[in-house]
């Protein structure tokens, strides 16, 4: 058995209050609207097969399998969860992150307008900033 350590100990999400794993701030804090339908789709997906604290370790080739989605568009479906902060990914791990970290995220993107690599979010959520 692989013990799993999250990536980013700060972002672990919690059950919500209305106990369900899809936050409603999802909606209602227009997070989903940042997503192309890829990112939504693997969102979703992730979030289903992760485990309390958001972990999982699928491969690329299955969940491509599983999403019916090419390399390309799963890598830039990817990159738009990271960007917009709704996860963290570090080959093979990926972390579904708590909203309020997404939060943060679109606040600092106000700043910026670059995707954002692990690295970044830690530095930021740890209060600093990275903007070179």
């Amino acid at each position: 058995m692989v013990s799993k350590q999250p990536i980013f100990p700060e972002g672990v999400r919690q059950v919500p209050k209305q106990f369900s794993w899809l936050d409603h701030r999802l909606i209602r804090d227009h997070h989903i609207e940042q997503c192309s339908h890829p990112a939504a789709a693997l969102y979703l997906f992730l979030v289903t097969v992760g485990d309390a604290r958001g972990l999982s370790y699928y491969a690329d080739d299955s969940i491509m399998k599983h999403l019916s989605m090419d390399h390309i568009t799963l890598e830039k479906a990817r990159q738009n969860l990271i960007c917009v902060g709704l996860i963290a990914w570090q080959k093979p791990l990926y972390q579904v992150l708590s909203l309020d970290i997404a939060e943060k995220e679109a606040a600092s993107r106000s700043v910026m307008d670059r995707p954002l690599s692990l690295g970044d979010i830690l530095k930021r959520a740890m209060g600093g900033t990275s903007h070179d």
